[in-house]
């Protein structure tokens, strides 16, 4: 917001939207909504933050977590998030040669953060996405033959869940909602 004429044009356009659907408010109430749904308790206070050259306070929002698995062989790791569930490597960080790895892997929207620092994260943590697909993606898994899991399928009263464990104890809840 650049000056308080955007905030007032803001309330003007309020006002217009709501005349068409039969709803009649002053310029002046549009005024102290507009205020509200900027975070502030009226349009004075709005204003004279404006003028102070302060912008309104950002709306409260949250982006889905990301699990941090931790992960004590990443030729394993890769075996398994990789090559085993289809996951894409996303990025890999270090902080020098020789240093544990701190990795993004994602497939989808799903996406999880492995660690070899110690302290990151401890073994054995579960994570719960929901994802659609889950017959489909259980018979990808089959196919490939991992001889380190066969996971199931169960019904569970939420929708078909399939439960995967990781080499380190983790595990993911892939869920479809019925």
């Amino acid at each position: 917001m650049r000056d308080v004429r955007d905030a007032k044009l803001m309330a003007r356009s309020l006002k217009a939207e709501l005349a068409k659907s039969n709803l009649e408010i002053s310029h002046s109430q549009a005024l102290e909504l507009v205020a509200r749904q900027l975070g502030f308790e009226q349009w004075n206070i709005l204003a004279a933050r404006i003028e102070a050259g302060e912008t309104p306070p950002a709306k409260i929002s949250f982006e889905p977590p990301i699990p941090i698995f931790r992960i004590f062989d990443v030729d394993k790791a890769m075996e398994f998030y990789r090559d085993y569930l289809g996951f894409t490597v996303d990025f890999e960080h270090r902080f020098g040669e020789n240093f544990p790895l701190y990795c993004q892997v994602s497939r989808g929207a799903c996406v999880l953060h492995l660690s070899e620092h110690a302290g990151d994260a401890s073994p054995g943590a579960k994570a719960f996405t929901w994802m659609r697909g889950v017959k489909s993606f259980h018979a990808d898994l089959t196919v490939k033959d991992y001889r380190y899991l066969k996971p199931g399928l169960e019904d569970a009263p939420w929708g078909l869940q399939m439960t995967v464990t990781d080499p380190f104890s983790n595990r993911i809840a892939f869920c479809e909602r019925v």
